[in-house]
């Protein structure tokens, strides 16, 4: 069973393997996804770390505030986005 970290405050130049790399240190790795702005593909400085369960709350208490590449990261578990309402169309 796995679980999914809200991981903000990223460096811009961060790249995913970065990220890979510094959660790996504190427990399994299932999938390390970085969000991108649609229109310009700029970084938009977080992203979602999914790691094996037992692993997931060693590696939150170990990295929320830790400087990572200059910038003091911001991790907790995600929360699940509530549902929009549809878009009217005019």
């Amino acid at each position: 069973m796995s679980k999914t970290l809200y991981v903000g405050n990223l460096p811009f130049t961060a790249e995913q393997e970065d990220v890979r790399d510094l959660f790996a240190a504190h427990g399994e790795v299932v999938s390390v996804k970085l969000m991108f702005d649609r229109e310009t593909g700029r970084p938009r400085g977080f992203g979602f770390v999914e790691m094996a369960d037992a692993d997931m709350r060693t590696a939150m208490e170990a990295l929320d505030g830790y400087d990572f590449m200059g910038r003091n990261l911001r991790v907790n578990e995600a929360q699940e986005r509530a549902p929009r309402a549809p878009r009217r169309a005019w």
